[in-house]
């Protein structure tokens, strides 16, 4: 469990997202629970690890909870698996977007990790798992999570979710160009996993930023040329080592909160793991003068 109270958690994730969300999406909704609220439900989840029923049992036990929320009365927990399902990317990123926003930051510009780590999709027996591969089989039911980190502030400004396993190198143009709406880049730094002369010129021509990436795929007797030989010849160690500091947040993310993304089908994991990077965030805007109006 988090050390940061749930009562706090729920009033800064509620003031973020009305802010951002409409309170209702059309003039047919029913008017119960607002938007707001129920995205404030969904972070709960992921910052406790509840399921959708849980939900339900610990807001019926909990008076200040709904209080701090505005609940009128508790809603059933197929409404918040309803809300879940109606979510889409970009809605999420725009709320994560304003959390990052209210974060204190320094001037200029900054420096963000890339990253991607496994979620697992449920309560499985790591027992059952490794007989599985002991036998020959594979076990291939994951959701991989990628994340684009503010590593001086430690926060996450972008990111992706994806079935694993998978290989990411094609995914760090996007979730860059997404950071870089967020914040200002002024580098990049990734392991070897996303190295590609195309990756390098992205963040150099586009954003206009440094990249530190290591030039390691392919075979050693292979000639590289551009960007990638650079690296091979004076690769940027100092700026390379703060990449660390991406694994510590994953580590806090899992830590603290989940390292799960349960769902039945891909989509809903996938938005499981969204919603546990906004959580996270939220859990980072947890103190009282973090939380800045704009």
């Amino acid at each position: 469990m988090a050390e940061v109270g749930l009562v706090r958690f729920a009033v800064v994730c509620r003031t973020v997202a009305e802010t951002v969300l409409p309170a209702y999406r059309s003039k047919f909704s029913k008017h119960v629970f607002t938007q707001p609220q129920l995205l404030t439900l969904l972070c709960l989840m992921r910052y406790e690890d509840w399921t959708f029923r849980e939900v339900e049992v610990r807001l019926a036990e909990h008076r200040a909870l709904r209080q701090a929320i505005g609940l009128r009365a508790v809603p059933d927990y197929t409404t918040v698996y309803r809300f879940l399902r109606r979510l889409d990317d970009e809605t999420i990123q725009r709320v994560l977007t304003a959390v990052v926003r209210r974060l204190p930051r320094r001037r200029g510009k900054t420096v963000v990790g890339i990253d991607g780590t496994g979620l697992t999709p449920g309560a499985v027996s790591t027992f059952f798992v490794k007989r599985l591969k002991d036998h020959g089989g594979t076990w291939r039911r994951w959701c991989k999570w990628l994340i684009a980190v503010d590593l001086p502030r430690r926060a996450i400004v972008a990111q992706h979710a994806r079935q694993g396993p998978m290989n990411d190198c094609a995914t760090l143009r996007p979730v860059v160009a997404t950071a870089s709406a967020v914040v200002p880049v002024g580098a990049v730094v990734a392991d070897a996993e996303f190295d590609s002369e195309r990756n390098h010129r992205f963040i150099r021509e586009t954003l206009h930023a440094r990249s530190a990436i290591p030039a390691k795929r392919g075979k050693p007797t292979w000639r590289i040329r551009g960007i990638r030989a650079q690296m091979r010849r004076r690769f940027p160690r100092a700026l390379y080592r703060q990449r660390a500091l991406v694994e510590s947040v994953i580590s806090a993310a899992k830590r603290k909160l989940s390292d799960r993304a349960p769902g039945r089908v891909p989509l809903t994991q996938h938005l499981q793991a969204l919603v546990l990077g906004l959580a996270y965030d939220v859990y980072r805007l947890k103190r009282p003068h973090h939380l800045v109006i704009v």
